[in-house]
């Protein structure tokens, strides 16, 4: 984690609590050190900024690493869900190859 980086990001967020690219890069900053604290910024994105599609995956490949394979999997779905209304089929393939690897349906020849 990087201090002045991450000063400088909690300055942005007093100055705009709602912005969800600071949420998301508070969620990043924190991820490598603190995970709850990572986890509490992934979950305001997924209640307060459904439609940010970026969040998805970042939240969903850290339930998986804190043993919640179950809410990891409902989030993979909402987010391909979401990707797919917006058009955002990167997002989706990415979405998708995740959730098919967590749940084992990654066929790839040894």
């Amino acid at each position: 984690m990087n201090p002045d980086r991450l000063a400088q990001l909690l300055k942005f967020l007093e100055e705009d609590p709602e912005d969800p690219f600071t949420l998301y890069a508070l969620a990043t900053e924190y991820r490598s050190s603190d995970k709850a604290k990572a986890m509490l910024f992934y979950e305001q994105l997924l209640a307060e900024h459904k439609d940010y599609v970026g969040t998805y995956y970042h939240a969903a490949k850290l339930y998986e690493e804190l043993g919640q394979n179950d809410t990891a999997e409902h989030t993979y779905k909402k987010g391909m869900q979401v990707s797919r209304q917006q058009g955002n089929l990167h997002a989706f393939s990415e979405l998708q190859q995740a959730y098919n690897k967590m749940m084992g349906l990654d066929y790839e020849d040894d």
